[in-house]
């Protein structure tokens, strides 16, 4: 287990992302996917109210109305949930009152009488961050939420949250959610600093670089299954991602576990990383997330796949 940031969280050192659920994994299918990850040591699970407000028909709070369904049904213990606001469609934006009401929807869909880790979603440049400050902090008075996060802000913003929070006397954020991975490594130059300054936890999302890790697209052709994942993933076949992906297979062969386990073990030996956060569709997938939780990459290994995803500004 692993704690994080500053708070009493010890969580497995990798998060279930939830936002297949409710989309590509329908109920039953994500209760085999939580029960295999819980079976197999794993107490963390990420979501956010708007997870699938994207798909036809769907309103967001989805993933969140599933998860709190199988908390109601199998009574796990120990299960830290992480879930976010901002984004849902009935619950735009960071307004004192939204916030509120999004909590407790959440609340709602969740079963949960305290959310334990909530973040901020993305940042809302029309509501003064004092305001968003205050009643992330009022939540955590009241009970409502146990800790709080940011996710998808700039390391100045982070700042500046933490020095409002010093001033009104409320809760500060105890980790921050950034898009980080081998081939988007641009996070490690500010907000990897920014979290060591403050002791915020990183749980990672895009681990995986949305499937291109894991070795399934090999060329900038690929299209895959045509979705738009496969396309998505496609855009890091460049020469550089090949090179990754070339050491990245050989790390994983000499433990024996998918290049995908690798990818999850690398960001773990990242300073202040403390849980990536990777999805499942389908139970088979379960295995190499789990895998990626308990490998230990050697120094060696970890800075054989540093030097080949090595990052400059001029690689924007």
């Amino acid at each position: 287990m692993t704690r994080i940031g500053t708070s009493d969280l010890d969580v497995f050192p990798l998060a279930l992302g939830g936002n297949v659920f409710g989309w590509t994994a329908d109920r039953d299918a994500s209760f085999e996917i939580l029960d295999a990850f819980h079976a197999g040591g794993g107490n963390f699970i990420d979501t956010a109210d708007a997870y699938s407000a994207w798909v036809p028909g769907q309103e967001g709070g989805e993933s969140e109305r599933i998860i709190g369904a199988w908390l109601a049904d199998r009574k796990p213990e120990g299960i830290t949930v992480a879930t976010k606001v901002s984004q849902h469609p009935q619950f735009k934006g960071l307004s004192a009152a939204n916030v509120r009401a999004a909590a407790e929807a959440s609340l709602d869909r969740l079963g949960v009488e305290s959310i334990d880790l909530y973040f901020a979603h993305f940042d809302d440049a029309e509501t003064p961050l004092d305001e968003t400050v205050a009643a992330f902090g009022q939540l955590v008075s009241d009970g409502l939420v146990q800790y709080t996060a940011v996710s998808n802000y700039s390391a100045e913003r982070i700042r500046e949250w933490v020095r409002i929070a010093r001033e009104l006397g409320v809760a500060e954020p105890v980790a921050v959610q950034p898009h980080y991975n081998l081939v988007h490594r641009e996070t490690e130059n500010d907000i990897i600093p920014v979290a060591a300054e403050f002791g915020l936890g990183v749980v990672p999302y895009f681990s995986l670089a949305k499937g291109f890790l894991a070795g399934k697209y090999r060329s900038t052709d690929a299209t895959g299954d045509g979705s738009p994942r496969a396309s998505a993933a496609a855009q890091y076949a460049t020469p550089q991602g090949l090179q990754i992906l070339e050491v990245l297979e050989r790390v994983g062969d000499a433990h024996g576990v998918s290049m995908a386990s690798a990818a999850l073990a690398w960001l773990r030996a990242k300073p202040t990383v403390v849980a990536p956060i990777a999805s499942a569709s389908k139970l088979a997938q379960v295995p190499d997330l789990l895998a990626g939780a308990t490998t230990d990459l050697t120094a060696d290994e970890v800075a054989a796949l540093d030097a080949v995803s090595e990052w400059t500004p001029s690689d924007m």
